[in-house]
């Protein structure tokens, strides 16, 4: 069955510790690694893996510039590519979802998180309305992570949830305590209360880490500063008037 599961190239600089986890998967194969760019550029042209998982800083070689090379000479063969990496700093998080990375990622990374993700990169193939709902979530997603919400948070699962569904119905917007929350309640079996709580939380943990500049730049007006967070109604409905104005 191992020519059924899907290839993962790691490009780290630490421990084992994700090789081992995906070691036991019935879904990911670890088809090579190393801590060297030059070599994952080589490695990855050879051995064309669907992932590479990668750190930004390499030796020989810094993750940017092997995503270049990469772009460069593989074009529609290039895997997706997930950045791993303690260097958090919103350059590094703008640079690398510019560049056509899927997540960026800050450790220490849990490898189930890890998982979850690369799951979520799969499901490109079947329908069209499957393609394009994956295509709003990794959208959202890249949104969160350039304005710092940590994907490990509830309040990062509530307000996608609110942002897919103010993009299918943009009215309920106008509704958010009668029929946002109690909807994104119900499909995580929780209170209305909890949903408020945890977007709420997920604000604060964004403003605290400093990234104001990125919410600004998003939207291409100076709309916040330090003092001055948006309720959770005005980022759910900014973001989702963003998507459904990038179609």
């Amino acid at each position: 069955m191992e020519q059924s599961k899907l290839k993962i190239y790691l490009a780290d600089t630490e421990d084992n510790t994700l090789a081992e986890y995906f070691s036991g998967s019935e879904k990911f194969s670890v088809v090579g690694k190393s801590t060297d760019g030059v070599e994952v550029v080589r490695d990855v042209k050879l051995l064309k893996p669907d992932f590479l998982i990668m750190e930004v800083m390499l030796s020989g070689m810094d993750g940017f510039m092997v995503m270049e090379n990469l772009k460069k000479e593989m074009k529609e063969k290039m895997p997706k590519v997930i950045f791993i990496s303690n260097l958090s700093h919103s350059g590094f998080v703008s640079k690398a979802i510019k560049e056509g990375a899927s997540y960026f990622m800050v450790k220490p990374v849990l490898p189930e998180n890890l998982e979850q993700r690369l799951k979520d990169l799969t499901h490109t193939k079947g329908s069209s309305q499957d393609r394009g709902e994956r295509g709003l979530d990794e959208k959202i997603s890249n949104i969160f992570i350039s304005i710092g919400i940590p994907a490990h948070i509830k309040g990062y699962q509530f307000l996608r949830e609110a942002v897919k569904l103010a993009v299918e119905e943009p009215e309920i917007i106008g509704s958010i305590t009668k029929k946002l929350y109690p909807t994104i309640a119900e499909r995580f079996d929780t209170s209305s209360s909890k949903v408020e709580r945890g977007m709420r939380h997920a604000i604060e943990v964004a403003w605290n880490r400093g990234k104001i500049e990125n919410i600004n730049s998003l939207f291409g007006l100076k709309i916040y500063n330090s003092n001055e967070k948006p309720t959770n109604g005005e980022l759910i409905a900014l973001i989702a008037d963003k998507m459904i104005m990038e179609g």
